[in-house]
């Protein structure tokens, strides 16, 4: 058909479908192409392999370098090499990409962060923990380090103080990394735990001794200082010495806690634990006798409660203890003809005398009433 012709006969169409005709026209070209993508397989070209390249190989062309580092502003350093094999064996190594973490530097030259040292610089960095650990980060907003940080101490220690930046390691593998991690800011603590019963069996890989975290909490550590903590270190030091499996496995005791609160010491913390958690306890408890981080085997001669150091361990009590003051307490034993026959005897004389008191007080009364009901 000629163009004469063509134009032709769109003159004679109605001019409603003059107006449709491009609208037709672009129909027919979209369900051609359609049709072309719905083509099999075989016709059309394979698509391009996926990049094998490593995401952080970028990222290591530079970090790689055991040089590179950063000036701040308040003339502080800070190194920017990455050991990568380090990494690699971290807990993140197969799990994050270094811009999981470092979304701003995606740009190049990456944009230098707003601060004026190493502290701020840390303290603007790591909130980032809180995209994968909320839970534990919103555990450490009831710690009393964060409390420190909230007065204003720029050294409270934030997630990377503890677990480091690039090389977190499963703190199950090696308990002893947890008490060299809290060195870092307590050292003349660890100095004192290390050189206690607990702290050298720990470095020894004993895996049954309490580290930092036991006693203090992990991540919501509250504060040692307060009547609450104190009075529910009883139940941390039962946590262990109340259980008889692993006491029996050292030759200890497991009833150290029924036979404290047995005593006087313990009747009086009974009652102080139905009193409000401000109330401060005014009794000896577990750590006042024992010590806290520096406490020694019970044979060891700077132990706080062997024989020859017990009485000034009770003079911070009683400071006008006498000599033969310590011999009042029974150091755990349960009586027995062993140990206290005295007060074992007298113990199982009122158990027997008590009930009889009582039975026989129960059965006179019967008798009487019996013999008011016959003399009606």
């Amino acid at each position: 058909m000629t163009e004469r012709n063509e134009l032709t006969v769109i003159k004679l169409l109605p001019p409603l479908s003059r107006r449709l005709l491009p609208l037709a026209v672009c129909a027919a070209i979209a369900i051609a192409l359609v049709f072309l993508r719905m083509a099999p397989a075989a016709e059309s070209s394979p698509p391009p392999a996926p990049s094998t390249e490593d995401p952080n190989a970028p990222c290591l062309g530079c970090h790689g370098d055991s040089e590179l580092a950063m000036t701040f502003p308040d003339g502080e350093a800070l190194s920017l090499s990455l050991d990568e094999e380090a990494y690699r064996q971290s807990v993140h190594g197969d799990k994050l990409n270094c811009l999981d973490c470092h979304e701003q530097n995606r740009r190049y030259p990456h944009p230098l962060p707003e601060v004026s040292g190493r502290r701020e610089y840390a303290q603007a960095e790591y909130e980032l923990c809180k995209r994968c650990h909320f839970k534990n980060y919103t555990l450490t907003l009831d710690s009393v380090h964060f409390e420190a940080m909230s007065k204003g101490f720029a050294y409270a220690p934030l997630c990377t103080d503890c677990h480091t930046a690039h090389t977190m390691t499963e703190i199950r593998e090696s308990r002893t990394q947890i008490a060299e991690a809290c060195s870092k800011c307590h050292r003349s603590i660890y100095e004192e735990y290390a050189s206690s019963i607990h702290g050298s069996a720990l470095l020894e890989e004993n895996p049954d001794v309490p580290v930092c975290t036991t006693c203090h909490g992990v991540h919501n550590i509250p504060s040692a200082t307060t009547a609450s903590f104190r009075l529910g270190s009883l139940d941390l030091c039962a946590g262990c010495h109340a259980n008889k499996e692993l006491m029996d496995k050292y030759g200890i005791s497991s009833n150290v806690l029924k036979t404290y609160l047995d005593d006087f010491h313990g009747k009086t913390a009974g009652f102080y634990q139905k009193e409000p958690s401000e109330v401060w306890p005014e009794t000896p408890v577990c750590a006042d006798c024992h010590g806290v981080h520096d406490i020694k085997s019970v044979d060891d001669p700077e132990s706080q409660v062997i024989k020859e150091n017990l009485l000034a361990t009770c003079r911070k009590c009683h400071p006008d203890a006498s000599a033969n003051f310590p011999s009042a307490w029974l150091s755990h034993y349960e009586p027995s003809l062993d140990k206290a026959p005295l007060v074992y005897l007298v113990k199982m004389y009122y158990r027997m005398l008590i009930p009889f008191m009582v039975g026989g007080l129960a059965l006179y009364i019967m008798l009487d009433l019996w013999r008011l009901a016959r003399n009606r």
